[in-house]
């Protein structure tokens, strides 16, 4: 397995985990940090405390995948071949053949104002 194959199975791994960092978040206050703390102080962390660790998760989770992207473009094999366009190179002229022309088919169905014998 390449360097890049395991950078790319942890950003899909980082941006799921942060796309439900993101969904269990809710800016009205309510979604996880409500169901923890809603019913009294005595509760697990209280709603501060769950609003602190999904806010400092998701900045976490984000920074990472930036990183993750960040060096996953260093860690492309871009091998020693020049992927320069060949379209500007005068050197390469290659010239793609001409399709066959086809004869348009010749009838002599066609009947003139003349031909016509109407009685």
């Amino acid at each position: 397995m390449s360097t890049f194959t395991i950078f790319l199975a942890l950003i899909v791994v980082v941006a799921f985990l942060l796309v439900v960092v993101i969904m269990v978040q809710n800016p009205k206050g309510g979604g996880l940090s409500s169901s923890f703390g809603g019913g009294g102080t005595q509760q697990l962390g209280g709603v501060k405390k769950t609003t602190d660790f999904l806010d400092k998760s998701t900045w976490a989770l984000a920074t990472l995948l930036l990183v993750l992207i960040l060096l996953s473009n260093i860690a492309i094999n871009k091998g020693t071949e020049s992927i320069d366009s060949k379209a500007l190179d005068s050197d390469a002229t290659t010239t793609q053949p001409l399709p066959a022309a086809t004869p348009l088919p010749t009838t002599n169905d066609t009947a003139t104002p003349e031909d016509s014998t109407e009685e």
